[in-house]
């Protein structure tokens, strides 16, 4: 019995080698014993939200150890300067709240995110001898400072009154389902429904189940099968492939980090809709997108957003001419390059995306499309396939560690194509190409076809939901890898 107690202990200790995430056995244990207790206290308002709360907390402990204390602090931060600014009539002081609010957060970002990189670099150079021990990166930092910085924005812009229940915006801060990769959840758009303390219908319910099994299979069945047989051997020695096979390598990313990412977002709200909260959509279908503006409206939503509002319109927005609108767009996506990590190939990727935006809209201005040709399906297909390759490019920055990973693969592209490899490269890689055109064609769908699809299984019977369950649960489990691999954006 000891043993056991040791073991149990063990397993449910923090340990950063066995993280708790969202497609992890042990989340779905943990997740269905908490469901059972909260269904027991869905009807008590404050005993549910302590429940959440401590999930929540607990939740982040397995991923971040002591680093709780930090999004605690966070919290309690937040709260009394929110409570100061709705007493705060002087602007002088209202602008010092939202100083102190972002000196905080922003401190802790590059503390933790830029530091480590920094001081290496400089004591590398005055004492070359010198090791720094890299400072651990707390799980989801990015996303939850985010989330704290628009809450006291809001309160500075008059968007919203300040929350008086601590435990309402620790509720609101701490929520598990996208504390760790999003969606950034404004403090707007959540604090009112926690005010309202909303019990999920069995509808909600449902459309949450089919939401997190969509994106399980994007995430394990996709992503993870074909990042780790076929995209991390190009980007890890892109020489030993034809330029064909690099392609591929690049697209095969793209779409990895589509169903890598969008299968978290789904999971999260589908998470967030069992338990009642409802949140926006963090994509949509950002691979039909026709231009590069276009592109950002439907990729990471609450991102593109979020940078938009508390970044690209403090700056001066398009309201200052429109050389300055350029540049203002240009250093909100260079921003949010640097905002991947200290590493130059985040900001590449940021000044190419946008370059791309810059360009977009000087060529629009300048160039008209001639009337008989606006709508027509050719037209469409051909932006769509332009837009595409544009991504495609710019993501070949993102996943390269270095430039010259990079340039080996558009070297190989450019000298070493061998189209000729393609029949052998589908029938060698048949599964790795199915995987990816699932993927992809999926995402192509109408929309109105997985609109259909969750309808259908919201009005499917229980037991017929729970066969389906069972059967997307046994496909994740024969598909998986032997180790858990993580999402990628957990390291932002």
């Amino acid at each position: 019995m000891q043993e056991l107690f040791s073991r149990l202990s063990t397993l449910l200790s923090y340990d950063p080698a066995s993280p708790l995430f969202f497609n992890s056995g042990l989340f779905l244990i943990l997740f269905t014993l908490f469901m059972l207790v909260y269904q027991l206290v869905n009807g008590r308002n404050t005993v549910k939200m302590l429940l959440v709360t401590a999930f929540s907390l607990y939740f982040y402990y397995k991923n971040s150890g002591a680093c709780t204390l930090l999004l605690c602090g966070v919290c309690v931060s937040d709260y009394l300067l929110g409570l100061l600014m709705g007493v705060t009539k002087a602007d002088a002081v209202r602008r010092g709240i939202v100083a102190v609010n972002v000196l905080i957060n922003v401190g802790m970002l590059v503390y933790f995110k830029y530091f480590g990189l920094l001081f290496s670099a400089l004591a590398s150079i005055v004492s070359p001898g010198f090791n720094f021990e890299a400072v651990i990166l707390p799980a989801g930092i990015s996303f939850f400072t985010f989330r704290s910085i628009s809450y006291i924005v809001d309160l500075y812009r008059g968007l919203m009154q300040p929350c008086r229940n601590f435990l309402h915006y620790a509720f609101f801060l701490t929520f598990f389902p996208p504390l760790l990769a999003g969606p950034v959840v404004r403090a707007k758009d959540m604090l009112p429904q926690i005010k309202q303390n909303p019990v999920a219908s069995k509808a909600m319910i449902s459309e949450g189940l089919f939401l997190v099994m969509i994106g399980l299979v994007k995430k394990v069945v996709i992503a993870d099968y074909i990042s780790g047989n076929f995209v991390d051997r190009i980007f890890d020695n892109p020489m030993l492939y034809s330029g064909f096979e690099c392609l591929m390598g690049c697209i095969g990313f793209t779409i990895q980090l589509y169903c890598d990412f969008s299968g978290y977002s789904d999971m999260a709200i589908g998470l967030a809709l069992i338990l009642g909260y409802r949140f926006k959509d963090n994509f949509a279908a950002p691979f039909k997108s026709q231009s590069p503006t276009e592109f950002w409206r439907r990729w990471h939503i609450s991102l593109s957003t979020w940078l938009r509002d508390y970044i690209y319109i403090p700056l001066g927005g398009n309201r200052k001419g429109r050389a300055r609108a350029y540049l203002n767009q240009f250093l909100t996506m260079l921003i949010g390059g640097l905002w991947h990590g200290a590493s130059w190939m985040y900001i590449l990727w940021g000044a190419y995306h946008g370059l791309l935006l810059i360009l977009h809209k000087a060529i629009k201005r300048v160039w008209k499309l001639p009337e008989f040709m606006k709508g027509r399906p050719e037209v469409k297909a051909a932006n769509i396939v332009i837009t595409f390759a544009l991504i495609v490019l710019g993501f070949t920055f993102f996943r390269a560690p270095t430039p010259q990973v990079a340039g080996d693969i558009f070297t190989q592209i450019a000298t070493n194509f061998h189209i000729s490899v393609a029949p052998q490269f589908i029938e060698g890689y048949m599964l790795i190409v199915l995987a990816a055109a699932m993927g992809y064609i999926a995402h192509m769908t109408p929309r109105s076809w997985t609109a259909n699809a969750s309808q259908a299984y919201i009005a499917m019977p229980l037991v017929w939901q729970a066969v389906l369950l069972t059967a997307i649960l046994f496909l994740v489990v024969q598909t998986r890898q032997s180790e858990l691999v993580p999402f990628i954006y957990l390291q932002y």
